[in-house]
């Protein structure tokens, strides 16, 4: 398989939905707070939002679920001024993972609300998972001004929540904004941690490895930003973490809640994400920046 035979196309039927409830359950099992079912897809599709799915011959491995909607913190403006589409679920079937279907249909999305006259596309995730922050920031080129506490609640569940937690970052995506076309066109290079750092970047956040040598855990202190950008490690292998030392994987829970909540309160913002070797040892960042007024939403 190359991601060359994947198709994309919108499903519109009832009957295509079917097969996109199906694969959702390749990642949430039975779990009916978390799967979308096949009616409530046929209403999304039908009323101005879509189901996009990916597709390797007769096979569907990919669906991604968006929803026209509105910006409700700025409820003065017209309707029409605070159109957005909330990207609500996108799958990929095991088989499929890490293959790009992901980026693919997220591209297509954008497709979607630029012939829609949308701007804006949102979504959250977990701010522990490094391959979602990779391709929400870096590759996308998404921004995450917000952090939402306990989003979905505290009740283990629901499938979204873990430990009672379900903490979530939010990302908005101005998909005709210049930066956005420059990262997925690939005419805005990538920098480096190195050259972060050497641009004055402040790791706010020293972390120690753990007695086994598998995983890294943070340390009590965070260091103030000396100067416009910040940098906050996050494990590369957090599934993991979960699976083998949950005590250490609720340690970063509380720990990325308290970081990234305090750098956003004092004016930082996330717009981008590294994952590279440093020091012997393959390491993930966030890196926020200092916003001094500028408007994403411009192009």
């Amino acid at each position: 398989m190359t991601n060359s035979t994947i198709e994309i196309h919108p499903l519109e039927t009832l009957d295509a939905m079917y097969e996109a409830v199906e694969l959702q359950r390749t990642y949430w099992g039975n779990d009916l707070e978390s799967v979308v079912p096949a009616h409530m897809l046929f209403t999304i599709a039908s009323s101005g939002g879509h189901v996009l799915a990916a597709k390797d011959g007769d096979q569907m491995v990919g669906v991604l679920i968006g929803l026209l909607g509105t910006n409700i913190e700025e409820k003065q403006r017209p309707a029409m001024a605070n159109l957005l589409i909330a990207s609500k679920r996108m799958v990929v079937a095991p088989s499929h993972r890490g293959t790009g279907i992901g980026y693919r249909l997220k591209l297509a999305q954008r497709e979607k609300a630029i012939q829609q006259g949308v701007r804006l596309v949102t979504w959250t995730f977990d701010p522990l998972r490094s391959n979602n922050a990779h391709l929400n920031l870096r590759k996308l080129g998404g921004v995450c001004q917000r952090y939402h506490n306990n989003l979905y609640g505290t009740h283990d569940r629901s499938g979204l929540a873990q430990f009672g937690w379900s903490d979530r970052l939010h990302v908005d995506w101005w998909v005709t904004n210049r930066r956005v076309e420059e990262r997925i066109s690939g005419s805005r290079p990538d920098l480096t941690l190195r050259q972060y750092l050497e641009g004055n970047a402040t790791l706010v956040n020293p972390v120690k490895i753990t007695e086994d040598e598998r995983f890294i855990s943070p340390m009590a202190d965070i260091q103030e930003p000396q100067g416009a950008f910040a940098l906050v490690e996050i494990p590369t292998n957090y599934d993991l973490i979960l699976q083998v030392t949950p005590a250490l994987a609720q340690v970063w829970q509380g720990h990325m809640r308290e970081t990234l909540r305090k750098l956003m309160r004092e004016g930082f913002l996330i717009t981008d994400f590294l994952h590279e070797e440093y020091e012997g040892r393959s390491r993930a960042f966030y890196l926020l920046s200092y916003n001094m007024g500028f408007d994403f939403s411009l192009n």
